[in-house]
């Protein structure tokens, strides 16, 4: 299977019909495209503000394609606004050598106020760390720190660009902040819009913790993740990869399982098999893995799943009765949701996490002691 050469992308103007919603970094606007008034997103870092009438490019290759998207063209340019100009400040490039590429400062570069303090930065100093597989278990774990500690602990997420790149795309980042649940977001790699940009996830985690003031670190990527059907094809992966990162830097990885009864794709049933492969074959360091309270039934088969995977010999597994991350959610008014299943069809998976960040919040308050 070679290459193409030829175009890799789905292009048609539009015409903007509507905003229907906005919030910072972000506009959703009905649009007419091909004779349609349909569904479609623009990052004003790339566009500029959007308003009716705009004459816009829009990638449809998603939508096209099925793909999933959420049923949203992306804004590639707003062609009322033909001229667009970067801050001055910062020298870091994302999306690089792309047509969308973007200029940032980072947190650790010397124009950074940050820089000296990120120079000198050598570890975590055993500040938790959350690693999540998917983006829908940011919210309970949030959630659960706060149940535990109230506001005594600053909560940062790590944002990595193994799904959506733009922050701003994130509602659920968007709500936790909003509701002070998340002091500060850190956007590593290519993911970018967070309060911080970082390099990389290292780097993201030390800026997190010394820029960010963070008592626990969330590490993960934003909505949406590649998966495959094969076992080292997906980005859920990269939650080995944090765990790793975490230990190097001398933080205290925290891993979210990844649980489902109610999923069709037997694959992922009890435990997903990507969280199998991140946590048994991908993290070379040791996580404690919180597991929830639940039915002997399937606490016995999830058990056997992680033994099976050896996943009980190379981490520290804890049970823990997380059943207080669903009073939490209640009270902050938090609705959560999972591949379009919530917490009725899909409690387990909302425990796992709620059982991580309790977990989390626990070992950071020790830690103030």
């Amino acid at each position: 299977m070679r290459g193409s050469n030829g175009p890799l992308i789905r292009l048609r103007p539009g015409r903007v019909v509507k905003i229907t919603a906005s919030r910072p970094g972000l506009v959703e606007a009905l649009v007419l495209v091909e004779g349609r008034e349909e569904k479609a997103v623009a990052c004003t870092a790339f566009t500029g503000e959007l308003k009716p009438g705009d004459a816009v490019l829009l990638n449809t290759t998603a939508v096209a394609k099925g793909l999933g998207s959420g049923g949203y063209h992306f804004v590639v340019a707003n062609l009322a606004q033909a001229e667009l100009d970067a801050p001055e400040a910062g020298h870091i490039v994302k999306l690089r050598y792309t047509p969308a590429q973007i200029k940032v400062l980072a947190v650790e570069e010397p124009e950074s106020p940050f820089h000296e303090l990120l120079r000198k930065a050598e570890n975590l100093g055993g500040t938790p760390v959350v690693a999540l597989e998917l983006h829908s278990q940011l919210a309970p774990v949030a959630a659960a720190v706060r149940q535990r500690a109230g506001g005594r602990l600053r909560l940062v997420y790590v944002m990595t660009d193994g799904a959506a790149l733009p922050v701003a795309f994130s509602r659920a980042v968007a709500e936790l902040k909003e509701k002070g649940l998340l002091a500060a977001t850190v956007t590593a790699g290519h993911a970018f819009g967070g309060d911080f940009e970082a390099v990389n996830v290292y780097s993201g985690l030390l800026a997190a913790k010394y820029a960010g003031g963070a008592d626990v670190i969330a590490v993960g990527m934003g909505p949406g993740v590649v998966g495959t059907g094969t076992r080292y094809g997906t980005t859920a992966l990269e939650q080995g990869e944090v765990i790793n990162a975490a230990h190097v830097l001398s933080g205290r990885p925290v891993a979210v399982l990844r649980l489902s009864f109610a999923d069709p794709r037997l694959r992922h049933w009890g435990v997903s098999h990507h969280t199998i492969t991140a946590l048994g074959r991908v993290a070379l360091a040791p996580a404690t893995i919180p597991v929830p309270v639940m039915a002997p039934e399937k606490a016995a088969l999830v058990q056997e799943q992680l033994e099976e995977a050896k996943i009980t010999q190379r981490h520290r597994l804890v049970t823990v009765d997380a059943a207080a991350v669903f009073t939490a959610l209640d009270e902050l008014e938090l609705k959560v949701s999972t591949m379009g299943r919530g917490r009725d069809a899909e409690p387990e998976f909302f425990l796992a996490a709620g059982a991580a960040g309790l977990v989390a919040a626990e070992l950071a308050l020790d830690m103030k002691v």
